[in-house]
C-alpha cells in the first residue's frame, strides 16, 4: 500500500503543468531563507538582510551564482556576504534559478527603514547618476542588469554603496556590472549627497 501511495504521488506531480512544479519547488527551497529575508522575501534589517521579493529574476540568478563562486562575497571584510557564499553553496544552478524565478514573481515589499533626507538634491543627483540605468522609478531594468532599489531599505543601500566604494563588492574580473557601480560609487560628493539620493528612492517606493 506505501508503495502503491508513493507511485500515485509521484503520477500526481509528474501531471502539474511544469510553472506549478517551480513554484512549488521555489516555495520549498526559499525555507531555508526565511530567517534571514523574512516569509515574504520582505528583508530583515536588523541583519542586514535585503528585501529580493520582486527582484528581477536575472540579477538574483546572478548574485546568488557570485556568492557561490566567490565572485561576491569573498572579501574578508564582507561578513554578510561570506554568510550568503554559505547558503549560495547549497544550491545547484538549477535550483538558484527555480528560486530566483520563485522571488522575482512575489509582491513587491515597502522599505523596512526609511532616510530622511532632500529630496529635491536627491532627486537631482539620483536622475543624473542612478536613473538611466535603475529606472527613473528606481525599478531596475534587466535590459542592463540593474536591479531595482526602490523598496530596499536604507541601511543595506548605504552598506552596499560603501563595500563598492572600498572595492569589497565591484572588484572581482569577473564582475562586469559590479565593476561598473564600483566606479559610479565615486560619483556622490559627500555623505549628506548620498543620504539625500537613498530618501529620494524611497519616496519611489510603492510607484512600480
Amino acid at each position: 500500500m506505501q508503495f502503491l501511495a508513493v507511485i500515485s504521488l509521484v503520477t500526481g506531480l509528474s501531471l502539474l503543468p511544469l510553472s506549478a512544479l517551480a513554484e512549488a519547488d521555489g516555495a520549498t527551497l526559499y525555507r531555508n531563507c526565511v530567517a534571514c529575508h523574512g516569509d515574504t522575501g520582505q528583508g530583515n534589517a536588523a541583519v542586514g538582510a535585503p528585501a529580493i521579493a520582486s527582484q528581477g529574476a536575472a540579477y538574483l540568478e546572478r548574485q546568488l551564482k557570485h556568492f557561490k563562486s566567490g565572485v561576491r562575497g569573498a572579501d574578508a571584510r564582507d561578513t554578510q556576504g561570506a554568510q550568503m557564499r554559505a547558503m549560495a553553496g547549497t544550491l545547484g544552478d538549477a535550483e538558484i534559478v527555480i528560486v530566483a524565478n520563485y522571488l522575482a514573481a512575489m509582491p513587491t515589499p515597502l522599505p523596512a527603514t526609511v532616510q530622511e533626507g532632500d529630496l529635491r538634491n536627491g532627486n537631482n543627483y539620483y536622475q543624473s547618476k542612478c536613473g538611466a540605468c535603475h529606472g527613473g522609478q528606481a525599478e531596475g531594468n534587466p535590459g542592463l542588469n540593474s536591479p531595482g532599489l526602490a523598496w530596499l531599505d536604507a541601511g543595506y543601500l548605504k552598506h552596499q554603496f560603501r563595500n563598492f566604494q572600498q572595492g569589497i563588492r565591484g572588484a572581482h574580473p569577473d564582475d562586469t556590472y559590479g565593476r561598473q557601480m564600483k566606479m559610479m560609487s565615486t560619483s556622490l560628493p559627500t555623505d549628506k549627497d548620498l543620504d539625500d539620493v537613498i530618501a529620494y528612492i524611497q519616496s519611489l517606493a510603492g510607484s512600480r
